[in-house]
Order: structure tokens, then C-alpha cells, then sequence
């Protein structure tokens, strides 16, 4: 097996220009989400039972090819998520096999234990990564993540002792690499959209988990989280096995790691994303680390970057260049 040899650098890629109609990256971030539709997806689903008692979704459609790109979703996101089925049909279209995951709670069904998905433990990707070479005699696979999935991939590839060969890339789009930094962000007030989903529907968890472990959480908290962070050292410390918030922060962000990832990475961060800070975007690393691409489009928001040509999203054209530019 042997990958292309690219040019590693940073780059403010000018190839995507948001239309007028949406101005800004608010209206970037949020027209496709409600507004972009993907049809003629049919996932085959698949259950993974976990050895910790757990259980994982898993999103296959299958081309019967030698390669997989395997797609992990955002905060609170799913593999329905129309910048996943966007991603999925693309890399289908190109003949690859695709398998999009969903993180413990994410796919419907509350997952059994005390715990929950966040950007530092990327311990159920490697379980999936692993789990996909166990079915298919895969040749290559690539991984693309989008937000903090992003941050899963690149803390898979960057703390994971064991990545197997076949792993030859990972992209990510949007991704809060730096959480001490882009977590407050989250408490702008032109940020409450985005705070007030996340909040509502990550507070709907706590309260199902607290109806399976009633002696273990407290759900008088969540009425005074007045601040992300609040509901950090309330519930996502308990529920990721944190000492504290500022742990998570530091072992959420992929940042840290990114020097000791072995394969071509790109990240695609928006200049106009709203909720991630500049050092979400590390320019000097791209300048001085031969594996690491970083783009800086000026529009995009945050998991937009659409509509780009023929109804897709610029995301999915540029996992296609990118894929074929390293010899995928």
C-alpha cells in the first residue's frame, strides 16, 4: 500500500464562497441544517455489542469495496444528520463502502451505562475501527469527522497506541481542537441559539440517566447551569469519568496530541464559524508538521459549507479531492 506524497501546509482555501443570501456564519451554520434534505439513502443498520455491556449503532452502506470511510458525527448529532447523509452518499457515489456510527445515546435508544460520548474518550472509535476490519478485509480506510467528531478522530489517531496500517487519513471540519479556549464561546449572547440546543438536549439525557441511576445523579443542578461550564462540572465529569472541568478541557483538545498523529490529517475550520475561537485553528502547527493540513476557508459557519456545486456540500467535494489526492 502507498499514498501519494502531498505538500503539507496551511492554506486559507478560497474555493468555497457562501452564496449572498447567507451572509454570515450564523446563517451558514444554520440553513443547512434545517433546510438541506438527502435522499436515497439506505443505511443497513447493525448493532455492536460493547465488552463493557454497552452497545453502539452502526450505519453501514456497503459497495463491497476494499476501502471504508467511516464518519463520526458532532455533539449531539447522529448519522442522520444531513451533513452525514451528504458525506455518506458522496463517498458511496465514489464506490467506497461507508459506515456511519452513532455515539452511545445518539442513535435513538438511551445507551445502558453511567456514561456518555465527549471529545477526550476515543476509545468506542477505536472499538468501531477495529470492529470494521473484523468484518471486511478492508485495504484502506479513511475517517472523517465533523465538529466533535472531528476532535474524536484526531484524539483517536493522536492518544490510540495500536492504530492499525489500514488507517492512511483522517479530516475533520469545524473542529474545536482548543475546548479551554472555544467552551466559552458557547456563553455569547449571540451564541444562545446553539447553547440553548445543546443544553436542552444533552439536560434531556441527564434526566434519563438519572431515572437509571437515581442514586447517583442530581438533577437539582441543571436548573442553575447558567454557564457551559456549569454543566461541565455537573454532569459531564460524572458521565466522562473527569476530575474536573478543566480535565476534560485538556484532554479534549486534540490540539495537544496532533504532533504525534502518523497520517495525513486536514482540518477545515471557517474564519466565520461562531463558535470556535482562532486557536481552534492552529496555523504555526500547520506550518511546522509534515502530516497536517490546515484550510481556513472565510465562509462556511460552522458544519455548513453549503451549497457548493451540483447540490453538495463543499465538505463532501473536498473529502473526494482529498481522498484522491492522497491516492485513497
Amino acid at each position: 500500500m502507498v499514498l501519494k506524497k502531498v505538500r503539507f501546509k496551511y492554506q486559507m482555501n478560497t474555493t468555497f464562497k457562501a452564496p449572498f443570501w447567507l451572509p454570515d456564519g450564523h446563517f451558514q451554520s444554520i440553513y443547512p441544517s434545517v433546510f438541506r434534505k438527502i435522499k436515497d439513502i439506505n443505511y443497513e443498520r447493525e448493532r455492536l455489542e460493547l465488552p463493557d455491556g454497552d452497545f453502539l449503532d452502526l450505519d453501514w452502506l456497503k459497495n463491497k469495496s476494499k476501502r471504508l470511510v467511516i464518519l463520526t458525527h458532532g455533539l449531539e448529532g447522529n448519522s442522520t444528520r444531513a451533513y452525514m447523509l451528504g458525506m455518506a452518499k458522496t463517498m458511496q457515489n465514489e464506490g467506497y463502502d461507508v459506515l456511519a456510527w452513532n455515539c452511545r445515546s445518539c442513535s435513538g435508544e438511551m445507551n445502558r451505562l453511567l456514561k456518555l460520548y465527549n471529545h477526550g474518550d476515543p476509545s468506542d472509535l477505536a472499538t468501531v475501527v477495529k470492529y470494521a476490519l473484523q468484518s471486511v478485509d478492508y485495504q484502506k480506510i479513511a475517517l472523517v469527522g465533523f465538529s466533535m467528531g472531528g476532535a474524536l478522530t484526531m484524539n483517536y489517531l493522536g492518544r490510540t497506541n495500536d492504530i492499525p496500517s489500514q488507517v492512511v487519513s483522517g479530516i475533520g471540519f469545524s473542529m474545536p481542537t482548543d475546548l479551554t479556549s472555544s467552551v466559552p464561546l458557547l456563553d455569547l449572547p449571540e451564541n444562545w441559539l446553539y447553547k440553548r440546543k445543546f443544553l436542552t438536549q444533552l439536560g434531556n439525557k441527564v434526566r434519563a440517566k438519572a431515572q437509571l441511576f437515581p442514586d447517583l445523579i442530581d438533577l437539582s443542578h441543571l436548573e442553575n447551569v447558567k454557564i457551559w461550564r456549569d454543566f461541565d462540572v455537573h454532569y459531564t465529569t460524572l458521565l466522562g469519568n473527569y476530575a474536573t472541568p478543566e480535565d476534560f478541557y485538556t484532554k479534549g483538545s486534540s490540539i495537544h496530541v496532533l504532533h504525534e498523529i502518523k497520517v495525513p490529517f486536514l482540518i477545515c475550520n471557517a474564519i466565520n464559524d461562531p463558535i470556535l475561537c482562532p486557536e481552534c485553528s492552529p496555523k504555526h502547527l500547520a506550518n511546522s508538521l509534515p502530516l497536517f493540513t490546515l484550510e481556513t476557508p472565510k465562509d462556511g459557519g460552522h458544519v455548513g459549507f453549503f451549497p457548493y456545486k451540483n447540490k453538495e456540500s463543499w465538505m463532501d467535494w473536498r473529502v473526494r479531492n482529498w481522498l484522491n489526492t492522497i491516492g485513497f
